[in-house]
């Protein structure tokens, strides 16, 4: 009798892949097979450290529920004061050693406000030590991934930090992987950038915002290109939101590779052209009526 073969979402699958862990697809395949999580460091022959870091990624991909109950952020935080830095730095070494760091990876001895602030992700949002020096090391290099010189202000610091609260990022394993990740996505939208032919300036936020939604919809640059190709024929410029719509278009048709959208256009011609000899000659793209992928386009542009 032939084993049954394990049926995986593709999606899932396009995640994992792209987020390039090997240790959390291990670790998915092991879970998908519906054996035990308590099992599987033994299963894996895996140190608990290692099991905790794919994990954490699997979380980090949304393709593991995460049990653990998430701090709750009230609306309107404590006001720190002056005395609440002193007594925090009195109480023990924590927080003093927090500070140095911090001062240490910015390049600068920090204000009275910005203490204020690094107290309050250390004693309000409630993330350890190592964790905000992971978050602090990730907003330097993300802004110099940006181009820009100067060091983060302890505002974008704190900014970032409650979305990690928010998204449960507060042990050692789930920063690592974060910063892991995002990382490695602001290099493919360097390369993104570069095949939709923008130089080396510097995004506008929704320009960065739209490419970081079509790689996490799982197109490579290489279907992002074709995508900016057909947006400048049909339109004569490089339209984000039209581009978007062709991008969103073949996502919703599961099309993800060249092959797909080959295949994808292939048939909305036979579809527009049932007559071969009607199909619009080689070489005349963006001449004669859209093509289906291309209308959808069209419309959800114009309905915005």
């Amino acid at each position: 009798m032939n084993e049954p073969v394990l049926s995986l979402p593709l999606s899932e699958v396009r995640r994992l892949l792209g987020a390039g862990s090997g240790d959390g697809a291990l670790l998915y395949l092991y879970l998908r097979s519906g054996a035990d999580p308590a099992a599987a460091a033994e299963a894996l022959r895996w140190p608990a450290h290692r099991v905790d870091g794919a994990m954490a990624s699997l979380r980090q991909l949304g393709l593991l529920e995460d049990p653990r109950q998430r701090p709750i952020v009230r609306d309107q935080p404590p006001v720190y004061t002056e005395a609440d830095v002193l007594r925090a730095t009195e109480r023990g070494n924590s927080f003093s050693l927090l500070v140095g760091e911090a001062q240490r990876r910015l390049g600068r001895v920090l204000s009275t406000e910005e203490l204020k602030i690094l107290l309050s992700l250390h004693d309000y949002l409630g993330l350890p030590t190592e964790v905000i020096g992971i978050l602090i090391t990730y907003c330097i290099q993300r802004s110099r991934a940006r181009g820009l010189v100067r060091a983060p202000s302890l505002r974008t610091i704190e900014k970032e930090a409650y979305y990690w609260a928010d998204q449960g990022i507060d042990t050692l394993e789930d920063a690592a992987f974060y910063m892991q990740t995002q990382l490695q996505k602001q290099t493919v939208v360097a390369r993104v950038q570069q095949r939709l032919q923008l130089g080396d300036r510097r995004l506008t936020r929704a320009e960065e915002q739209y490419i970081r939604q079509w790689l996490d919809w799982g197109f490579g640059d290489d279907v992002i290109a074709m995508a900016y190709e057909k947006t400048c024929l049909n339109t004569g410029a490089m339209k984000w939101p039209y581009c978007n719509s062709i991008l969103k278009s073949w996502h919703e048709k599961g099309l993800h590779t060249v092959q797909e959208v080959e295949g994808g256009d292939q048939r909305s011609q036979q579809t527009a052209y049932p007559n071969n000899n009607r199909r619009p000659p080689a070489g005349s793209a963006g001449q004669g009526p859209l093509g289906s992928l291309e209308q959808d386009a069209l419309r959800r542009l114009l309905n915005q």
